[in-house]
């Protein structure tokens, strides 16, 4: 199983009640996952529902009024394969010695399965396994945690971030030596509370500073001493997701020194320079390219309006399509997209989106802007083509799924790419980014950035993945 999921941990030096918190935090990662949700605290097995956290909140406020406590872990999950079972839910408590929970993908489960057990994992949940691997080294070594984890990671081969609550009562937080996805520290001044989160947005939620990133390689350890750091980094080069800032991170995160917001609204500048597209006005896609959108509007000249609105009322109308695990829901969520009929009736549309990975959404769109009255439909997408599969826990695993793979091939040009999906999609052109242009507009270096999507470079990942068995 794949995930790409939410963490937040909280510790209060002041022994203030940090479930409030956590749960606030939880609430402002649930936009990287919507399945499930879980707390642990060192005194109760872990708490999990399913769905958002603020489904049957009447129900979950009665437990969680029982936890109170000082120091907890909490997880929101998104997972692209296993199903949605409450058992799959983080995080997980591993023998009763310690709580874990993860976010990201772990691509050698083979062989960390192996060493555990002797034997090859059927379709079980990664986090439990590296876990239990865990609770084996930490034997071996006399708990010592920081010399544990070090030697865990040496086995690990993939893209994970992990946050741990010790029967000590301390929290260890760690990420992978990449960088793959975010980690980073806040610090909540009122209740003396050091915080650990997926994006700095949770923290905004709960009134907290972001303090600074987790580095790659680096664990954090949290107790009443404060925060200490160890460092297990070998010094490898930095491969953060470049999908974390087009899509999947919310747009008030910060993510290694990098705005989120900035970077989305840059990158639709980009895209206007790059395409001189005649069009009378610009639409969004909800919700993700607004920044792109207001970008190429200020660029351009264009004016932006909000011809594709979201039913916030419907049942799935706040969801995200790209990260519902079934192809079924996606189609269920698209249809809760609605047209602006007078924003669009009559007029040249150029619809702003952040990527077209499988084409459901964009022929969805398309076909709802032209019987809304559209004279012409043009599509400018702020991510380059994407034409391989993600081995780092992004749910596009294999070639036949992805449109610009399935009409383009692997290694034809931007231009053929932009004619031959434009056509699958119905729209009467596609214009997709360029590294180039994604590099600038994130603001690093693109040998900083993980694009094995596109370029199927995965040396990244140290090895060939393509038969490994991941969550």
């Amino acid at each position: 199983m794949k995930e790409k999921c939410g963490l937040f941990a909280a510790f209060s030096n002041s022994k203030t009640d940090v479930i409030p918190l956590v749960t606030i935090g939880l609430r402002g990662l649930q936009h990287r996952g919507q399945e499930a949700w879980g707390i642990a605290t060192p005194t109760m097995n872990p708490f999990k529902q399913n769905g958002l956290v603020t489904d049957n909140l009447d129900q979950s406020a009665l437990v969680l009024q029982q936890m109170k406590t000082n120091i907890a872990i909490g997880h929101v999950r998104y997972s692209t394969a296993g199903g949605t079972s409450l058992s799959n839910a983080q995080p997980f408590s591993i023998n009763k010695k310690f709580c874990i929970a993860h976010n990201g993908t772990v691509c050698d489960l083979n062989s960390v399965n192996t060493k555990l057990t002797g034997k090859k994992p059927r379709r079980i949940n990664d986090t439990s396994i590296v876990g239990k691997r865990l609770l084996t080294i930490l034997k071996t070594n006399n708990f010592d945690w920081f010399k544990s984890i070090s030697l865990l990671c040496d086995e690990l081969v993939g893209a994970y971030c992990f946050v741990i609550l010790t029967p000590n009562n301390e929290i260890y937080a760690f990420r992978d030596t990449r960088g793959f996805r975010p980690l980073c520290i806040g610090w909540h001044k009122k209740s003396k509370t050091y915080l650990i989160s997926s994006e700095s947005c949770a923290f905004s939620m709960i009134g907290a500073e972001l303090k600074r990133d987790v580095n790659p390689g680096e664990i954090i350890k949290i107790s009443t001493k404060g925060l200490e750091s160890h460092s297990f980094s070998k010094g490898e080069r930095t491969a953060h997701c470049s999908f974390e800032y087009i899509y999947f991170a919310h747009p008030s995160s910060v993510i290694d020194q990098t705005s989120v917001y900035e970077s989305r609204r840059k990158l639709g500048q980009l895209l206007a320079e790059m395409y001189d597209v005649n069009g009378d006005v610009v639409v969004p896609v909800p919700d993700s390219a607004r920044p792109a959108a207001l970008g190429f509007s200020e660029k351009s000249g264009i004016p932006m309006v909000e011809g594709l609105m979201k039913d916030r009322y419907a049942k799935r109308g706040s969801q995200r399509s790209f990260i519902q695990p079934k192809y079924k829901e996606r189609l269920k969520i698209n249809r809760w997209i609605m047209p602006v009929k007078s924003a669009v009736n009559g007029k040249d549309v150029i619809v702003i989106d952040d990527s077209i990975v499988r084409g459901i959404s964009s022929k969805a769109i398309v076909k709802t802007l032209r019987n809304s009255g559209a004279k012409s439909v043009k599509i400018l997408v702020t991510y380059p083509p994407i034409r391989h599969p993600c081995r780092a826990g992004i749910d596009f695993p294999t070639h036949e799924e992805l449109i610009a793979y399935n009409t383009s091939g692997k290694n034809s040009d931007i231009d053929t790419i932009n004619k031959k999906v434009g056509k699958s999609v119905n729209a009467d052109f596609v214009g997709y980014n360029t590294i180039d242009n994604l590099s600038t507009g994130i603001g690093k270096k693109s040998n900083q950035l993980c694009m094995a999507c596109h370029d199927g470079e995965y040396g990244v990942l140290n090895r060939n993945l393509s038969n490994e068995n991941s969550e």
